[in-house]
């Protein structure tokens, strides 16, 4: 009687003991979308200086 009464009470122990994961919970990373630019935005500005300059010098 005591083994059975003893099984039952491990039992109950293991069963509350392993309810939760010890592994951490997965979180998904936010997800975060930045605008598109242009390819030329960089070559842009210098180029209009440049052709400001030809036309300043055209005169």
């Amino acid at each position: 009687m005591k083994k059975l009464v003893l099984a039952a009470a491990l039992a109950a122990a293991a069963t509350s003991a392993s309810a939760g994961s010890l592994a951490d919970p997965i979180i998904e990373a936010p997800v975060i979308i930045e605008e598109a630019s242009s390819s030329s935005s960089g070559v842009l500005v210098p180029v209009l200086l440049l052709v400001l300059v030809a036309a300043a010098l055209a005169d």
